[in-house]
């Protein structure tokens, strides 16, 4: 058992933008986010993941990067970010920054460059191809709707976009790119960050055929995922960037992998394999996704999400490790999923913070998981402001969706649910900004906000403080063995941890109705056993248990 600083930290996701505003304009910065880092403190948090503030036209809200080593002046200056830092540390937490370096923004120094000939020296920084018959090069689709190429009338040829049209892919292909990239995150290690998350990671090697994607319907554009994801070179890629780079910090990193398998996170993240700590999958997000993607929403089946988390529980148990999230800035709200927003909203978002918090791995929270905040429901598209979102409302019109249909879509998985400002007070705009914030607050505020939370002992706020403190005090949570328990039951969620002699019974229910369930034989040979946590009043006594609507408990067991 190789013990890890990351390993037993429990992590914070940081969306600068909607998080705190400290000046009024409307967005928030950095130095509201300094406000807010006692809050944190209290929270139990070790690790702060910010979200990019780097220099950004702000196409796909900072994601898209002009200068990598200058502060987006909405968010405020270095000086701000450099004492950001300073607080951070001084209370005894580390930082984590994004790492965006699949794709740079279109108004990037090298980028403005790269386009002007075929002969300019930063032409090979992206990636150029002619078309083919007076069209794209390929049928590759862009993540965010429509063809990934797109023309440039100075060269007479196209450039490669996974993303937005202002997010053109760098060539990972070029030596003398990757060592300007090694050298950007040099700098900021030696600043003192202490983590990186790594920005679809995986995309970073493409095949150079660039082969048309299998298109059996005959559509214009179909992904070719298969020929980005877990390319030819990413692991030599990514231990040459271990190498020259990330082995001589002690820093935390995980990259976001949409597509990797179990079987592929093991090689990116095992311990003698010199890459990353840790991945971002994207399986159990996915489940609610019908055959035409993301916003073809079906109903889910917790037989399917247990039997997705088990397989990378099991998989990455002996080499590798997890991370632990329901949300993050791209995904709807957890309790608006998969469990229940209305009247089961705090027990079921104890339920699901049980769930996730007490497997195998390190746990992230997304800014409001704590306070149990909810998806929106903007009556309008002209309230959104997720690209991402605007594109596919554009296009499912073009389709011939009716509109309500695709709002519906929309209200459930529009990655503005997770950016609508923080909710700290029941004062204007939730007390995120006295100016007009750049999206509207959720109107729910008035009844779920921070303050409130606070004040109340049985609030989501302080469960959450309970399972990080638990997790502090009890190895077993972070280092023991998982083993999943009714595979089969379509409303119980249940499995074991086991670490020398001691074990830990996680029972969740997720539905909204009164459940049985059957204590195993097994624990009852344990001497002692103790209830560790639940979210409804509940004894220690293990005979067959009746569960509430959402109930969670965690009973401890020891020889």
């Amino acid at each position: 058992m190789n013990k890890a600083w990351w390993k037993e930290s429990v992590v914070y996701q940081i969306y600068p933008r909607s998080f705190n505003d400290s000046n009024n304009d409307g967005i928030g910065d950095i130095l509201g986010i300094i406000e807010k880092l006692d809050y944190l403190k209290d929270l139990g948090i070790d690790v702060i993941w910010l979200s990019p503030v780097y220099e950004s036209p702000n196409d796909d809200n900072g994601y898209d990067i002009s200068n990598y080593q200058a502060i987006m002046a909405e968010f405020g200056t270095m000086a701000d970010w450099n004492q950001l830092l300073k607080e951070i540390h001084r209370r005894d937490m580390k930082l984590m920054m994004d790492l965006v370096i699949n794709h740079s923004s279109d108004e990037h120094s090298w980028f403005v460059e790269s386009r002007k000939s075929k002969e300019n020296a930063y032409r090979d920084y992206y990636i150029w191809r002619p078309g083919k018959d007076g069209y794209e090069p390929n049928n590759w689709e862009s993540a965010f709707s429509g063809s990934a190429w797109q023309y440039n009338k100075e060269t007479d040829d196209y450039f490669l976009h996974l993303f937005s049209k202002k997010q053109p892919d760098l060539n990972w292909e070029n030596t003398t790119l990757r060592k300007e990239i090694y050298s950007m995150i040099t700098w900021w290690l030696d600043k003192g960050v202490d983590g990186l998350r790594m920005d679809v990671i995986n995309f970073i090697s493409k095949d150079t055929n660039f082969p048309d994607g299998e298109n059996p319907e005959g559509k214009k554009y179909v992904s070719g995922a298969k020929y980005f994801m877990n390319g030819p070179k990413i692991h030599d890629y990514l231990q040459e960037m271990n190498k020259n780079v990330l082995s001589k910090y002690d820093v935390m990193t995980v990259g976001e992998m949409p597509g990797a398998t179990p079987e592929e996170a093991v090689l990116y993240t095992g311990e003698r394999r010199d890459e990353l700590n840790m991945v971002f999958h994207f399986e159990h997000m996915d489940i609610d996704s019908g055959f035409g993607g993301k916003w073809d929403v079906k109903p889910w089946s917790l037989i399917t999400l247990k039997e997705i988390l088990s397989k990378w529980q099991y998989k990455l148990e002996h080499d590798g490790w997890n991370s632990l999230y329901w949300n993050n800035h791209d995904q709807p709200r957890v309790v608006s999923r998969f469990g229940h927003d209305d009247e089961y909203r705090n027990k079921s978002a104890k339920m699901l913070a049980t769930t996730l918090h007490m497997m195998k791995g390190t746990p992230y929270i997304y800014q409001g998981e704590e306070i149990g905040m909810t998806n929106v429901r903007f009556s309008t598209i002209s309230k959104y402001r997720d690209i991402e979102t605007l594109n596919a409302y554009k296009e499912k019109v073009t389709e011939g969706w009716p509109v309500d249909k695709i709002m519906q879509a929309i209200h459930i998985k529009s990655r503005d649910n997770a950016r609508t400002p923080m909710q700290w007070d029941t004062t204007t705009n939730a007390g995120f900004t006295e100016g007009e914030p750049w999206i509207q607050v959720n109107p729910n505020y008035t009844d779920i906000n921070v303050k409130q939370a606070i004040q109340d002992s049985n609030s989501i706020f302080h469960y959450y403080k309970q399972l990080i403190q638990l997790r502090k005090k009890y190895d077993i949570i972070v280092y023991g063995a998982y083993d999943l328990l009714l595979e089969d039951n379509q409303d119980i969620f249940a499995y074991t941890r086991q670490l020398g002699s001691e074990k830990l019974l996680i029972i969740s229910n997720f539905t909204e109705k009164q459940v049985a369930f059957s204590t195993p034989i097994d624990v009852k040979l344990y001497r002692t056993h103790k209830l560790l946590i639940s979210n409804y009043e509940a004894t220690d006594e293990l005979e067959d248990i009746s569960l509430q609507p959402y109930e969670t408990r965690v009973y401890y067991f020891s020889k």
